[in-house]
């Protein structure tokens, strides 16, 4: 094992990876990663899927067997990508028993295209939860307006969830409390709250490359790659802020756990920045850090693992948001963009994602 991994691990951070594939299950490289780096949990979206089906072989035998069946396009996409998920679940099923529930996790994103519409999205985490059967299950949810009432309504029902494409402070905190009225409504529904999991998807690297190229048209360049690290920590502060409430800890006393922050994005975009920054830089207690297989790669070669690299810098956060402003930076308008954007990438690959199985579903 990495010395650097064993040293993350134990300042609290949960390394997870952000990458799943039939050919990493089949193979046993998923279970190699578990033993060797200290990967505790995977990551899946609409683009990884994508990626692992347009690779290989692995999936060519369901696809036969699919096409055979004559199912349509769309159930044969939940078909293979439960396929995929439920795997993984159980090669992580020691991790999750190990840790009592809070790691050994696998995440699994409803429909990208129902991303602005509530009650579908309720629809399709309940069918996602039932397909695939394993209580360390993640279902992920977009942090959209929509969404919100939509992980209220999941955790309600005790359905673990994934909040993900976050990126504005304002909306972490709704993210937060749509989480705590989730699990208010569950305990009154008499279910047990330890059994219902979640964590937060606070996105890095993207908010750096959106106002990094806002700074180069304003002529601020020496501003550049500080977005994404200060935005961060101070989400990590709203989240301590929440973790001191009443609230909360009402809801603590009654078995609750937290709602883990995870940094997201997390693979470096600019070849100019250190390739660990959003890792190295974002180490504080009770965090999740999901990482594309690079990245990992390059922090168990040569992260430079210090301590809590948050707590101790809400202050320079704060200047370095403050400085941002003063630049000219709108930082509502970067989050919109950001959001949309990310909802649409998604539903690009989730339609590449339909396209290659349509192509593929040959008897």
């Amino acid at each position: 094992m990495s010395e650097i991994l064993n040293k993350l691990s134990s300042q609290g951070v949960a390394i997870w990876l952000d990458d799943i594939s039939r050919e990493r299950l089949r193979t046993g490289n998923l279970e190699q990663l578990i033993r060797e780096k200290n990967v505790v949990g995977v990551t899946s979206n609409p683009t990884i899927f994508a990626s692992a089906l347009s690779k290989g072989d692995a999936y060519d035998t369901q696809l036969h067997d699919l096409a055979v069946r004559g199912v349509d396009v769309g159930e044969a996409v939940r078909a293979i990508t439960t396929y995929d998920i439920r795997w993984a679940a159980d090669v992580l099923r020691p991790v999750y028993d190990a840790t009592g529930g809070v790691d050994g996790r696998v995440s699994l994103e409803v429909d990208p295209r129902l991303a602005r519409e509530s009650e579908k999205t309720v629809a399709e985490a309940r069918a996602l939860w039932w397909m695939v059967d394993r209580p360390n299950l993640f279902i992920k949810i977009p942090a959209t307006a929509e969404g919100l009432p939509a992980i209220t309504q999941a955790l309600a029902e005790g359905i673990s969830v994934n909040v993900t494409l976050i990126f504005s402070l304002e909306r972490y905190r709704a993210v937060m409390d749509a989480w705590l009225a989730g699990l208010e409504a569950a305990q009154a529904k008499g279910l047990d709250l330890a059994t219902i999991e979640s964590v937060a998807s606070f996105f890095v690297s993207r908010v750096d490359t959106e106002i990094d190229k806002r700074l180069d048209k304003l002529g601020k360049p020496e501003l550049k790659g500080k977005a994404g690290i200060a935005n961060a920590r101070l989400a990590y502060a709203a989240f301590e802020d929440v973790m001191n409430s009443e609230r909360w800890q009402r809801l603590r006393s009654a078995g609750a756990r937290p709602q883990r922050p995870l940094w997201a994005s997390t693979g470096v975009k600019n070849p100019e920045y250190s390739d660990t920054m959003y890792v190295d830089q974002l180490v504080a207690p009770g965090t999740v850090n999901t990482m594309p297989e690079k990245t990992l790669d390059s922090v168990a070669d040569h992260a430079n693992v210090t301590g809590d690299t948050v707590r101790p810098f809400y202050e320079q956060a704060w200047n370095t948001m403050a400085e941002l402003k003063e630049a000219g930076v709108d930082y509502d308008d970067v989050v919109k963009v950001l959001e949309d954007e990310g909802v649409q990438k998604f539903e690009a690959s989730w339609n590449e994602l339909l396209e290659s199985v349509k192509k593929n579903l040959v008897p």
